[in-house]
């Protein structure tokens, strides 16, 4: 494995995603000793940055995580995420309000069984609570030692710089893959100024792009991706010509399409460390390879120019959660 930094954080070039092990995947399905088996796995080989969220499984994600790191919490930079789950009676879940993340942090400590968390990142933007408030609850968290790094993630330019006007932002988390280049309207250029590192998260682009991806009949009734725009019928076929190009150019780089997705992602920043997830320790394997991938020039601008795939990334009621 080799090793970057988020700001003054050092994590591993590569992450783990442990969402779907609870959580809108196919995975969530699978017995929970063999996702402990993979986090396992995950940490021997050198990866340090584990990921999830209350939100992941109403829970379940954080407390199985919390089992995975019995014995091993030194060997980790553990992030996990507040604010799309309301603790304080709002009508919508986006609750960045200081009374909800004082209860957040609680439940999240507890469930993890750990004493601090590493990196904690506000899940998506709250409309109604300034931005300013919510930092400075963080920092509160961070003086009493429950916190040690503030993250945003699918957050704006606009609150991206204010936040970090308050205190230094350590990561933002958001989408971006070959497939999903949002990041590209200007926030990359501003996370480089401000020297916030990245977290891209799906940057297999939900499976896909590993190539694996052929039909739609594997995956249970209540998988995510049965009602992502870029899955549905006639969508799906189509972004299946599209994974050609791709996979033409792993077979000249002598990888496989998902470890050509990641080393396009690490060439594109070197304080970027994305977290794929999978519920398989062959896929772990296969996807850490990746640090090891060397592309040409030509090759990474044959991807930067991609075609891009039919439908959006998100429906549209869940972009509303966005900010942009």
């Amino acid at each position: 494995m080799k090793y970057t930094h988020l700001r003054d954080l050092e994590v591993s070039r590569i992450g783990l995603g442990c969402m779907g092990m609870s959580h809108i995947y196919t995975g969530y399905k699978q017995p929970e000793e063999d996702s402990i088996a993979v986090i396992h796995r995950a940490i021997d080989l050198g990866v340090t940055l584990i990921d999830t969220a209350e939100l992941y499984g109403a829970g379940r994600n954080e407390d199985l995580v919390g089992k995975a790191l019995k014995g091993r919490r030194d060997k980790v930079v553990l992030a996990t995420k507040f604010g799309l789950k309301t603790h304080t009676g709002r009508s919508i879940p986006t609750d960045s309000s200081p009374a909800n993340i004082r209860i957040a942090v609680e439940g999240s400590l507890k469930r993890l069984d750990v004493d601090y968390i590493d990196l904690y990142y506000q899940h998506r933007i709250d409309k109604e609570t300034p931005i300013e408030d919510t930092i400075g609850t963080l920092v509160e968290l961070i003086n009493e030692g429950k916190i040690r790094h503030i993250g945003m993630s699918e957050a704006g330019q606009e609150n991206i710089r204010r936040a970090n006007a308050v205190h230094p932002i350590t990561a933002l988390q958001s989408e971006y893959s070959l497939w999903t280049r949002d990041g590209e309207d200007g926030t990359l250029d501003l996370l480089r100024e401000l020297g916030i590192g990245f977290v891209p998260y799906s940057p297999l682009g939900r499976g896909f792009l590993s190539g694996k991806i052929r039909d739609m009949e594997w995956m249970y009734e209540d998988d995510f991706r049965r009602t992502n725009p870029r899955f549905l019928p006639g969508a799906f076929e189509h972004n299946l010509t599209v994974l050609a190009e791709l996979e033409a150019i792993a077979d000249e780089a002598g990888c496989t399409p998902a470890q050509l997705a990641l080393a396009w992602l690490l060439h594109k920043g070197d304080d970027w460390s994305p977290i794929p997830g999978t519920v398989r320790v062959n896929h772990l394997e296969e996807d850490l390879g990746a640090v090891d991938v060397v592309l040409t020039a030509e090759q990474v601008a044959r991807l930067d120019n991609c075609t891009q795939p039919e439908g959006g990334h998100h429906t549209e009621a869940q972009l509303t959660y966005f900010d942009r």
